[in-house]
């Protein structure tokens, strides 16, 4: 089936980031789910679909919870256990696409760091021996799959800390952002340590707040008020074997997420003005930089340290600052950015004539997932 511009976004909103104290992750959707309505012009009544994200470890995130809480019966609704923006969004574009529901609203709240929850927990296919082997949270194997890059390529330390000072860079400019010190490569060569030769700017924080975003298919799409922002492409990997399949630590899988989405638009790496990457740790970035095609395998770290993804350079990258810099959202707030980019809305850090973006995310060594969006059908 031919996705391109069938379905578009017209619709984003976002509660504060941060802590959030006294409030439920529901609440925190609900909100989120409201700034939403109002950025696209419609009322809950103009809602037949809904898709949620469970909050990890958590019974919160429920649809027939966050259902119930906005008073919405929609004609389709699901959660989805691991729904960070793009999972979420592809399977609405897939309700939209068969019929099950026009305007479709997608949400994510969390409450994680006012909740304390514990991130110390190994997941997916194999957890179990990953813990056994002290592997019990994602900075572990992200350490490794640095190490197994050094070992390949010759990258160092320094070329991979320029992913969170650019970052950092981009989040000066972003009200929202909730890390926002200047940092150099100085300083940040200069930390120590928390799982090495990764640091403490090279992991995400644990944050409280919420994204909503509304799709709808792309001839309704004209009737709201704000630039849509097309879908152009969509492409999903599963790697379930985990550590059954091949260096696994290097994800080589993503490769064939980048071919599918590649192939189904017809675009290319260079037809790409802004590109988001959920980066839960900042060897993400390096590895997808290099699986999509952007430079070389082996050549992300000079890239990086080339200033390519700082601002004013050729391949603006998390310009909202990141799960780094920003807020640990899941990958949600880069949708939300992605789609600001193309409406002309962000400021001191507007990418100038932004037309197409690139979403990434990625389920630690699970599986992946991308979405092209466009200004333009």
């Amino acid at each position: 089936m031919d996705l391109r511009a069938k379905t578009a976004i017209v619709g984003v909103g976002n509660t504060a980031q941060g802590t959030l104290p006294g409030r439920s992750a529901n609440e925190i959707a609900v909100e989120a789910i409201q700034e939403a309505l109002a950025d696209a012009g419609i009322e809950k009544k103009d809602v037949d679909g809904l898709i949620t994200c469970r909050n990890l470890r958590s019974r919160e995130g429920i649809d027939e919870q966050i259902g119930h809480l906005m008073g919405l019966n929609p004609k389709y609704s699901a959660t989805l256990d691991y729904g960070t923006g793009n999972f979420s969004l592809h399977l609405g574009v897939m309700a939209i696409l068969t019929g099950l529901a026009s305007t479709v609203v997608l949400v994510y709240g969390t409450n994680q760091r006012s909740a304390k929850a514990d991130f110390s927990v190994a997941v997916g296919g194999g957890a179990d021996m990953a813990a056994i082997a002290g592997l019990a949270h994602v900075a572990g194997p992200a350490a490794m799959a640095f190490r197994r890059h050094q070992h390949l390529y010759g990258t160092t330390e320094e070329q991979l800390g320029w992913v969170s000072v650019a970052q950092r860079e981009w989040a000066q400019m972003n009200p929202l952002a909730i890390f926002k010190q200047p940092m150099s490569i100085d300083d940040y060569m200069a930390m120590d340590y928390m799982v090495a030769p990764l640091r403490r700017p090279d992991l995400t924080m644990i944050s409280d707040g919420g994204v909503a975003i509304i799709l709808t298919s792309a001839e309704r799409a004209v009737d709201h008020p704000k630039k849509p922002a097309y879908i152009l492409g969509i492409a999903e990997r599963t790697a379930l074997r985990a550590y059954q399949n091949l260096e696994n630590l290097m994800r080589p899988w993503l490769g064939d997420v980048a071919k599918q989405l590649w192939s189904s638009s017809g675009l290319s790496p260079k037809d790409i003005d802004a590109l988001y990457i959920q980066d839960a740790t900042s060897v993400w970035v390096l590895q997808m930089l290099e699986w999509y095609g952007f430079c070389e395998v082996g050549e992300g770290g000079p890239f990086l340290a080339e200033g390519r993804t700082r601002p004013g350079g050729s391949l603006p990258l998390n310009t909202n600052g990141g799960q780094l810099s920003e807020s640990y959202m899941w990958g949600w707030l880069n949708l939300a950015e992605g789609v600001r980019q193309l409406r002309g809305e962000c400021g001191p850090r507007q990418v100038a004539n932004a037309e197409v973006v690139l979403d990434c995310s990625t389920h630690d060594f699970l599986k992946g997932a991308a979405t092209i969006l466009s200004s333009h059908q």
